[in-house]
């Protein structure tokens, strides 16, 4: 069943996240309700919770959710991998221990795209999710996975005061429910209407019963009180008695 809402769905999701397939789930199940997306930096991917701009959100954790008052599902993980510019020696290895690297890394807090920008130009190596590195896809850059790195991961994300249908139909999309799956906010809603219209329908079949049985009860007093008011066929109730001039049984007449 349709989710009910007037608004499109906002979803966000930083680079690397690939949610095509999502989409595709949601606009197959739900062809008449827009969906809009947008793309955002890793150091934005709450702010747009916060402000309203996206609904859910698809995010690189961890994050914390009490502080930001959020509902949060882990879905994956990615592979971590040290990024360097065409030509460094790291490309003879298929991969790299942190140990041998961690000298030549450097800070940066701002989005990826800069980030590669900063390696292309000879600032350092970086540390990214394999995902990142592979959807800018510099042709100037080389990049190998890195042992001794946790791997990143990702998981989606929304705002606890926000429980509606929509949202929860799409995380529910996201985790792979079927459209008939009792999970899904669209077949519980379903499912209490129906047992909502069962109890009214119960109702009012007993309700007609009661009726016809207290019609039945009230006929079937007026039936009684009828007969027991006649009794004999003579009003008064009483019998009749022998007709004048005859006597008892045994009883001579007299001269």
């Amino acid at each position: 069943m349709q989710p009910e809402s007037a608004h499109a769905l906002k979803v966000a999701f930083v680079a690397g996240v690939a949610p095509g397939k999502w989409f595709h789930r949601w606009e197959e199940r739900f062809p008449d309700q827009p969906l809009a997306s947008q793309m955002v930096d890793d150091a934005q991917q709450l702010a747009v919770l916060r402000d309203g701009t996206a609904d859910v959100a698809f995010v690189r954790l961890p994050v914390d959710r009490d502080k930001e008052a959020l509902h949060v599902i882990p879905l994956y993980e990615e592979l971590a991998v040290v990024v360097a510019p065409k030509g460094h020696e790291i490309q003879a290895f298929e991969e790299i221990p942190l140990g041998e690297v961690e000298d030549e890394l450097f800070e940066y807090d701002g989005g990826p795209s800069e980030r590669l920008d900063l390696v292309e130009g000879g600032a350092g190596l970086a540390i990214m999710p394999m995902s990142v590195v592979r959807h800018f896809n510099r042709k100037d850059l080389r990049y190998r996975p890195v042992t001794g790195v946790k791997p990143y991961a990702v998981g989606i994300a929304w705002r606890r005061e926000d429980e509606s249908e929509l949202i929860q139909e799409f995380i529910g999309v996201v985790r792979g429910r079927g459209a008939n799956s009792s999970r899904q906010a669209s077949v519980q809603r379903d499912q209490q209407e129906a047992a909502q219209k069962r109890r009214e329908n119960l109702a009012a079949t007993q309700s007609k019963e009661a009726k016809a049985r207290n019609e039945a009860s009230r006929a079937a007093k007026s039936a009684r009180g009828g007969k027991f008011g006649t009794r004999g066929g003579k009003p008064g109730g009483g019998k009749g008695r022998p007709a004048s001039g005859k006597g008892r049984p045994g009883q001579r007449r007299g001269r």
